[in-house]
């Protein structure tokens, strides 16, 4: 099987949503392993496993220590990092996301808030003032890594547009579960090191404001922010998620790409170790702050320290007494309930609600069979949960809270399956506007197709329309136009070509295209375009005129074209709009006016077509992304 074709500009530079929840999914199963792995070992050997997570380790300099057992350098100390990344995607979807358009922010921001109020009611409601109440955040959080690694699961077949909705909800949920820690889990607060970890929060705000990249910079800040919130009683994994807030994510400009090839050229020519440091830091600058670092700690956060967690924290003695004494215990029933029940009604209830009272002009970015997915799927609780447990409970009602958290977990996933297994077997129509919805999408593209000035290929009244920003001398277009050509057998499809000659590393891309704008001036744009990218390789002036007379053109006049450079205008225009749609490299889609990331043969660009065309038929509309233009 060959490899999806993806540019290394596409896996170097864009940070999607997509790449996110793959990394999470991925790492599902090395969690649940790790889970079964800590509850074999516990019942097998449990005084081995707790003697294990008791090991004092600690520094020591001087006067001055700082030591902890094994479990709280995990909890603690580790899930930082896990913290840090839960933010960087929550910049990034405020940045980069659907979140960008503010509006957007209010149904998730409600269905994620009620999705922890209701389930904190019904575990108080359950445990009626007793001596397990205090637990309640036990009840509230939802684990991103696992709920979309199980959804990927019970929900084979569930449209990403479900999974982008998910990680909305979960970001607010991730968020607000970190200032309930902050809040009502900390210990008796210190008024200095909270006041000195403000301070040095202003320092790391002050950094990025004045655009320091350096890791060597930031790496003691951080380290001392994190310090100073573990003295002052905060639990400091909150550090990670203020770092994570402070790192922006943007795709890079086509000028800043084209400002790092102009180095590399000079090391080139120049080898030196000078020009080949400044060649390295011009190339990583191009990256926004968040990828940079979601690319460093995302993998090692899901496949290592959330597994890691999970070892420490889900062992737990298990015999038929002990069961039977958690499920009739109100700790282990609220949780459950909290999560099972509690979960799905307030994010398909508070989902409702908003649309409900703002008309319809707010409402959830998928159909009412994926909200209500959403919620089920919402009841699988481990990481913050065990988390939170940990810090309220010990004994019997940590263990008991536990197997609650566990038990929810499973019925969750089964309810999931449930829920998708029934709306699979909706006909078609129906099937597609339970899904996908009848909200807004965000267009990406600007400006929106015009047949009377684009270059269109295909049935005028098609339902999907892809457009491509292509290079002519560019070798990740050519791999692209036979995944193109073979999609455009599709009667129901219509493709636009823009250009975008990358001329600070294809010298006669911009030739090229404007070779292709002469044969247009002759009705020959399409042929022109097929030649050039069969042959790009030969490129030269006399090659173009040499296709210009293959294809019968007036020869004299398309020469005179190519030195006048007579439609050196139409392809800036081109240009233009590639920069106001955000795009910096080659071969980019455009599927109805929603950005394609990621691979593209045949097979996943046929599943993004079949997605646009879904959302065609149910007669979805399409929104101009923030401070973009209505689509024509």
């Amino acid at each position: 099987m060959t490899e999806p074709q993806t540019t290394a500009w596409r896996r170097d530079i864009t940070a999607p949503v997509r790449a996110f929840m793959r990394t999470e999914s991925g790492s599902a199963g090395v969690l649940v392993a790790a889970i079964a792995v800590a509850l074999v070992w516990a019942n097998v050997d449990d005084a081995g496993y707790e003697r294990l997570w008791a090991t004092e380790l600690g520094l020591h300099v001087g006067g001055w220590s700082l030591a902890f057992d094994l479990r709280t350098w995990v909890n603690s100390g580790l899930m930082t990092l896990f913290f840090l990344v839960v933010g960087l995607e929550a910049r990034r979807e405020l940045d980069l996301g659907d979140l960008r358009d503010r509006r957007r922010f209010v149904l998730p921001m409600a269905a994620g808030v009620a999705g922890m109020l209701v389930p904190v009611a019904i575990y108080l409601a359950v445990n009626r003032g007793g001596p397990g109440a205090h637990g309640w955040g036990v009840a509230m959080s939802t684990d991103t890594a696992l709920a979309l690694g199980l959804l990927a699961l019970v929900g084979r077949n569930v449209p990403e547009q479900v999974r982008v909705f998910l990680l909305t909800v979960f970001v607010v949920d991730d968020l607000v579960a970190l200032v309930v820690i902050a809040v009502a889990y900390s210990e008796s607060i210190e008024v200095m090191p909270l006041l000195a970890a403000i301070a040095v929060f202003g320092l790391l705000l002050g950094l990025r404001t004045l655009r320091v990249r350096s890791g060597a910079v930031y790496a003691p800040v951080c380290l001392l922010l994190w310090y100073c919130m573990l003295r002052s009683g905060v639990d400091p994994v909150v550090a990670g998620l203020a770092i994570g807030l402070t790192a922006t994510a943007y795709t890079p400009a086509r000028t800043a790409l084209e400002a790092a090839s102009g180095l590399f050229k000079l090391f080139r020519e120049q080898p030196t170790v000078e020009l080949a440091r400044s060649a390295s830091l011009g190339l990583t600058r191009t990256l926004s702050p968040n990828d940079r670092l979601q690319r460093m700690y995302h993998p090692w956060s899901s496949y290592v320290i959330v597994p890691l967690f999970g070892l420490a924290n889900a062992g737990i003695p298990i015999d038929g007494a002990f069961l039977s004494r958690a499920f009739t215990s109100p700790v282990t029933l609220g949780v459950l309930a909290g999560y099972v029940l509690g979960k799905p009604v307030a994010v398909a209830g508070a989902s409702w609600l908003v649309t409900r009272v703002s008309g319809g002009r707010v409402r959830p970015g998928v159909g009412w069979a994926a909200v209500l997915g959403s919620g089920t799927i919402a009841g699988i609780g481990f990481t913050v949960s065990l988390l939170i447990a940990s810090l309220a409970f010990t004994g019997d009602q940590l263990a008991e809270a536990k197997v609650g958290v566990l038990a929810a977990a499973a019925l969750a996933s089964a309810l999931t399956w449930v829920v998708f297994r029934v709306t699979a077997m909706l006909p078609k129509p129906r099937r597609l506007r339970a899904l996908l919805g009848e909200a807004e999408a965000l267009v990406d593209l600007i400006p929106a197709v015009d047949v009377s000035a684009d270059h269109v290929r295909g049935a005028a009244e098609a339902s999907v329309t892809i457009v491509e920003y292509g290079d002519f001398q560019c070798p990740y277009c050519g791999q692209a136009e036979p995944a193109v050509r073979e999609l455009l057998a599709d009667a129901d499809l219509r493709y636009v070509w823009r250009h975008l000659p990358l001329t600070d590393v294809h010298p006669q891309a911009q030739l090229a295209a404007e070779a292709a704008e002469a044969a247009a001036a002759q009705g020959a744009f399409w042929p022109m375009h097929d030649l050039l990218l069969d042959h790009q390789d030969e490129l030269k002036p006399a090659d173009l005129v040499g296709y210009a007379e293959r294809l019968g053109l007036d020869r004299e006049r398309f020469h005179e074209d190519l030195i006048r450079h007579e439609h050196a205008g139409r392809i800036a225009q081109d240009v233009e709009s590639a920069d106001l749609s955000g795009v910096g490299g080659t071969p980019t889609f455009f599927i109805n006016g929603v950005r394609h990331y990621g691979a593209y043969d045949i097979g996943t660009l046929k599943a993004a077509v079949k997605v646009a065309r879904a959302r065609a038929v149910i007669g979805r509309p399409i929104a101009p992304a923030p401070g973009g233009r209505s689509p024509t």
